[in-house]
């Protein structure tokens, strides 16, 4: 152990090169030498001058109590010494105790020689470890160990002993992954199982396809074979409504100049009877006079007898010649009395004259509007976003305007000033319309609705809903009876306003109608659609009356104007035409384009149009020729509306840039 290694390392005995031993050994067989040790004393005499001193045998066995055992190596006592403190020489360099913070664990490596050791003890090999030992300090007392070539134990070592300790980790990685992998595969065969259900479901999806082209494809052979067939009724059915038109025109017309004729032949039985009756009183005025000039004349003459009766009494001798007398005076009253009798004169002719110059006052046509003078007078920004319509008051100088900011507000006229406003549709406003008493408005929004407002109440009181899109437009029928509205769902309805109910719902466009206006005095109205088409109707029927064709694009808007003889359309190719109903074909075509037409509007004379156009400028032209008379500039976005002033003084427009404006 390694207290008898360093005793004999204390008492050295060289014996055919080996080394002598406390405790007796047998001989081992070295290279070619044998070596033996035998027990000699230490404190005999040795050839050397050393000095020894004997040891006590008492404390040989405190030693043996302080060490760890017979068993303890070299490394126990390496450590039992730096847990003491004490330097100590390991291969002749002095090793110190490491300073050790608490908590602080450090690895060292091993020296070559520990390892040996501890490879030797760890296999069992106890004679190759004596004989190891006994050779390594022989060795290190003779100083024939090269210290530079033992080292720690390589690193290698260690590392493999890192490899195993990842190899470790890594297969229980590998079969983490492989749960993992397990689990992978189900969820895979799960999205297998359902790619194959939506794979039948595509086919059979597919099949169902398949099958609805093939009856589409057999319903549109069936279509074929029936369209030749429709297209030539509805070729005569148009032809049969042109000549259903015609007639009811010639008819109006012969009604109208009937109506005409009785009302001249009442006109003169009046004025006969009023004739007859002014004779009759001055007949009787002249009887009453006759009447009493023939008693005053026979009063004359019962005074004139009475004197001549006394005349006789008086003179009895001239009874005869008092008869003369009196025979006499009647003579000449006689002759007196037809001069009496003539009737005096009356200024009736001059009377009957006033009263027709005053109907032929009221005749006179208006004056056609000085467009070409006109300039911008005022602007109106009274909405917070687009102006899409306007309407003027039938017998104020008020404006109604639409917006689509969802609200409508009334301004009085040139002032501009805001007298009312209304705010209860959820949508834009597209369209507004005063009632002929003026005591009334119609709103026609985007919410699919139309709202009456009573001015008188100041409140919407009734809300007109059977609209399935949006309302374009509404108009009032000259009576005030009843209400027409166009809108996006292809139809016209009309309103009767007493019941608050849609009387009837005109059905014929094939896209949205875009426009609904009165003819002036009829019962007939008005549409302009996206169908590119203008169609007249009838209110009485529910019919179309006669369709117009002419347009190559969405018909925005249409006018009558004031005889209702002549409509005006535009369409969104920024065309303007003119259609002489009476003869139910085009009079003219103005092109005011490439931008679209938004609004038409005709002045009181019918001599001028005007054209609210996308390019922000309001055109106007003579109506007999499409002469341009005017161009007014002024608005910074597209014009949406324009109206003509009824008395002719000014022209309204208004616009996309939230504003209005005064032409005059």
């Amino acid at each position: 152990d390694a207290r008898d290694f360093a005793w004999h390392a204390c008492t050295p005995r060289r014996h055919r090169g080996g080394f002598a031993r406390a405790s007796g050994m047998s001989a081992v067989a070295g290279d070619e030498s044998v070596e033996e040790y035998e027990e000699v004393d230490a404190l005999d005499d040795s050839d050397d001058d050393f000095a020894y001193e004997e040891v006590d045998i008492e404390d040989l066995e405190d030693d043996e109590q302080f060490g760890a055992g017979d068993d303890e190596d070299l490394e126990t006592a390496l450590r039992s010494l730096q847990g003491l403190g004490v330097p100590f020489n390991v291969g002749g360099s002095t090793t110190m105790k490491p300073t050790m913070h608490a908590g602080e664990v450090s690895k060292r490596p091993e020296v070559m020689d520990d390892f040996v050791r501890n490879f030797f003890v760890r296999m069992g090999l106890q004679g190759t470890l004596e004989k190891f030992e006994t050779e390594w300090y022989e060795m290190e007392a003779c100083g024939t160990l090269n210290k530079e070539d033992m080292g720690v134990v390589p690193d290698v070592y260690n590392y493999n002993q890192e490899l195993n300790d990842q190899c470790f980790a890594l297969r229980l990685e590998i079969d983490a992954q492989k749960s993992v992998v397990q689990k992978a595969s189900s969820t895979w065969d799960k999205f297998r199982k359902e790619r194959d259900v939506h794979r039948m479901h595509h086919k059979r999806i597919g099949q169902e396809k398949n099958k609805l082209l093939g009856d589409i494809k057999t319903l549109r052979k069936h279509y074929a074979q029936y369209e030749p067939t429709i297209k030539e009724l509805k070729r005569k059915y148009e032809l049969a409504m042109k000549e259903k038109m015609l007639v009811r025109i010639e008819r109006d017309r012969l009604l109208q100049r009937l109506e005409a004729v009785e009302l001249e032949s009442a006109r003169k039985a009046k004025e006969d009877a009023k004739k007859e009756k002014a004779r009759k009183a001055v007949a009787e005025k002249l009887a009453v006079a006759e009447s009493k000039r023939e008693e005053a004349a026979q009063a004359a003459l019962d005074a004139a007898r009475a004197a001549a009766a006394e005349q006789s009494e008086r003179v009895s001798r001239a009874s005869a010649a008092a008869s003369d007398d009196v025979s006499r005076e009647r003579a000449p009253s006689a002759a007196r009395q037809p001069l009496s009798r003539q009737p005096p004169s009356f200024p009736l002719k001059s009377d009957a004259g006033g009263r027709h110059n005053t109907r032929v006052d009221d005749d006179v046509p208006p004056e056609p509007v000085p467009v070409e003078n006109f300039k911008l007078s005022k602007t109106f920004k009274g909405h917070l976003m687009s102006v899409s319509n306007i309407a003027l008051h039938p017998k104020k100088a008020i404006l109604a305007t639409a917006s689509d900011d969802a609200t409508w507000k009334m301004w009085d006229l040139p002032g501009g000033n805001l007298i009312m406003s209304g705010d209860g549709h959820k949508d834009w406003v597209a369209g507004v319309a005063f009632h002929p008493a003026g005591t009334h408005l119609a709103s026609a929004s985007g919410d699919c609705t139309v709202k009456i407002w009573d001015f008188a109440q100041k409140r919407c009181t009734v809300t007109l809903t059977e609209h399935t899109a949006a309302v374009w437009n509404a108009a009032f029928h000259s009576t005030g009876d009843y209400l027409a509205s166009c809108s996006l769902d292809h139809s016209v309805r009309l309103w009767d306003l007493h019941t608050s109910r849609c009387r009837l719902a005109f059905r014929g466009h094939v896209d949205s109608v875009n426009e609904v206006v009165w003819q002036p005095h009829t019962n007939n109205f008005a549409t302009g659609s996206s169908d590119k088409t203008v169609s007249l109707w009838d209110m009485r029927t529910g019919l179309c009356a006669q369709t117009l064709y002419g347009h190559l694009n969405s018909v925005n808007h249409l006018c009558f104007n004031s005889q209702g003889d002549v409509i005006v359309s535009a369409d969104a190719d920024g065309v303007v035409k003119l259609w002489d109903v009476r003869m139910v074909a085009e009079a003219l075509s103005v092109d005011c384009g490439p931008h679209p037409a938004n609004k038409v509007s005709f002045d009181k004379a019918g001599e001028t149009v005007a054209v609210a156009s996308d390019d922000g400028t309001v055109k106007c032209f003579a109506s007999h020729d499409g002469e341009l008379l005017a161009e007014l500039r002024g608005h910074e976005d597209a014009v949406q509306g324009v109206l003509f002033d009824p008395n002719g003084e000014f022209l309204v427009s208004c616009s996309s840039d939230h504003t209005f404006r005064l032409w005059r």
